[in-house]
């Protein structure tokens, strides 16, 4: 399997596309972010434009290679809550964990 998700995440994750009214939500990564490249999630309609995963989520064909090994989790913390990707490829990451280098 290329990434897995965890049960909270693929919860979180089904109750955000029937909010949004969306089948599936996207996972790409792109340059950005403080080191080097960011996770992008968004919504869409088709699995057309990328890898399915567990029938909720649509990876984007170039982010398989930046996310293969890694898992999707949802954490909820008394400061927020947030998506996390694991990567155990990742070199470093910001603090934030949001972007990440390779």
């Amino acid at each position: 399997m290329i990434l897995k998700i965890t049960d909270t995440a693929r919860n979180y994750l089904t109750q955000m596309t029937e909010q949004k009214d969306r089948r599936y939500v996207t996972l790409s990564v792109s340059g950005g972010g403080c080191s080097g490249f960011k996770y992008d999630w968004d919504f869409t309609d088709t699995d057309e434009t990328g890898t399915l995963v567990d029938d909720i989520l649509v990876l984007d064909a170039m982010a398989e290679m930046f996310v293969f090994g890694c898992t999707v989790d949802y954490i909820q913390e008394l400061g927020g809550n947030y998506l996390t990707v694991v990567n155990p490829n990742a070199t470093a990451q910001c603090g934030c964990g949001e972007s990440f280098s390779i």
